[in-house]
């Protein structure tokens, strides 16, 4: 059994995949409490259903989307959420596993693909970071900085200098919606030129902020 928050289909918003038909499956429990969370009615870790791991392949499956996003909430709290990743894999799919990089990630799949979310100061949740994780990440996967104000860009900079030198994984600058101008994002990026890939959330700009199910 899994706690389940939602499960439903919409395109990627985010990440070096954005744009693909996806199915997500947002896990119910967060340990953490982000400044920034857009996601706060996922938080609780009774905010879900119970589901079995099977049934929610089967419904993952019969959308026959070829990306699927594991997401929370923070997916990892959840002690079964590695066989449900393993499960998913079997189907085929593309499977993503969004995490905050808090808890340890060294039972994640290979083949999964990770986003691994870097805390900012300006999250409030900088002390959570778990560097250990930065040793498992793979080719395919992906940092994400999520940037508050200009003092988490030079804080993340920083990281990526001391930290992040020699990483495979692409890393990912994320203006924080409706707080940090994409503008002005862009203009540090280009004057540092940094090796990384900004991002919008898309969801957010075809539908609104304040969209649910999307």
């Amino acid at each position: 059994m899994i706690n389940i928050h939602e499960i439903y289909q919409s395109i990627q918003g985010e990440s070096t995949l954005a744009g693909m038909p996806c199915t997500f499956v947002r896990l119910a429990g967060c340990p953490l409490r982000c400044t920034y969370c857009d996601t706060l009615q996922a938080i609780p870790f009774d905010s879900g259903e119970g589901m079995a791991i099977e049934d929610v392949v089967a419904q993952v499956s019969a959308w026959e989307n070829p990306l699927v996003l594991v997401t929370g909430g923070e997916p990892l709290a959840q002690r079964t959420c590695i066989e449900l990743l393993q499960k998913l894999l079997a189907t085929g799919a593309i499977v993503q596993l969004e995490t905050s990089g808090a808890l340890d990630i060294s039972a994640v799949p290979i083949a999964v693909r990770k986003v691994l979310d870097i805390k900012t100061p300006g999250s409030g949740e900088e002390k959570r970071n778990r560097w250990e994780n930065l040793q498992y990440l793979q080719a395919h996967d992906e940092i994400k900085f999520v940037l508050t104000n200009q003092a988490d860009y030079v804080w993340a900079k920083r990281v990526i200098e001391e930290r992040l030198k020699d990483a495979s994984a692409t890393i990912l600058l994320s203006p924080c919606w409706g707080t940090l101008n994409p503008e002005d994002l862009c203009t540090w990026v280009l004057q540092d030129k940094l090796p990384v890939r900004m991002q919008l959330q898309m969801h957010k700009v075809i539908w609104g902020a304040d969209k649910t199910g999307v």
